[in-house]
């Protein structure tokens, strides 16, 4: 089982003059999911190298099991200061691709031609998409072979809005995921804010928030079983 992971090289939180990047546990949780399960795992980002970490994430009320096991990982760490140039990867070496949220996604992998063309990839080989939190924006662009938004008529989950303006950022973020998904067609779900919420429609997988993210993750397991 081969499975890329693709994170955001975006490390500004617009205009605030704060940084931004992937949330560390969306990155950790899943890791050690697919890890666990016997899986090869490559890391990828838009620029390549060491890509930037949400300091929030990074918080004492952020950290888990998983995040210290990944810090405490030479591996993992080493891996991730070295992740792959995104326009270099090709579906064909995976079986799936996961994506990690962060606010980071909202402003590079979303626009990001690479990953669109990626995504469309992935699912024209008939292989799984698993994206969570804030990353199932990053399908905004995504479309059929028909042409059509990919998550048009599709049920999919993400970040919500009331989550969204929790963090204090409603008005700070390119876009809401929760208003893009719908505004997109999507058929948008979600469960209590902060709570689990997975939601699986053929070959895509989607996670509402960072407590999500290891179940989106044992979800890509199971469907590939």
């Amino acid at each position: 089982m081969k499975i890329l992971m693709v994170l955001t090289s975006h490390d500004q939180l617009g205009n605030t003059g704060r940084k931004t990047g992937f949330w560390l546990e969306e990155l950790a949780a899943p890791f050690y999911a697919f890890k666990d399960a016997g899986a090869q795992i490559t890391l990828a980002s838009p620029k390549g190298g060491n890509p930037p970490l949400d300091p929030k994430s990074n918080e004492p009320d952020f950290q888990t099991e998983q995040t210290h096991r990944f810090e405490a990982d030479t591996d993992a760490m080493a891996q991730l200061a070295a992740t792959v140039r995104l326009d270099s990867i090709s579906q064909s070496d995976f079986d799936a691709v996961f994506y990690p949220g962060g606010h980071g996604p909202l402003w590079d992998l979303a626009e990001d031609k690479d990953s669109i063309a990626l995504i469309e990839a992935f699912l024209a080989a008939n292989k799984h998409v698993a994206l969570v939190c804030h990353a199932p924006g990053v399908l905004r662009h995504v479309k059929t072979p028909e042409g059509k938004p990919l998550v048009e008529g599709k049920k999919v989950t993400g970040f919500t809005n009331t989550e969204e303006e929790a963090v204090g950022l409603t008005d700070v973020v390119p876009f809401l995921v929760e208003d893009e998904l719908i505004a997109k067609g999507g058929i948008y779900s979600k469960g209590a804010d902060w709570g689990s919420y997975v939601v699986t429609d053929g070959l895509l997988i989607t996670g509402q928030n960072p407590t999500s993210s290891a179940a989106t993750a044992e979800q890509l397991i199971k469907q590939l079983a």
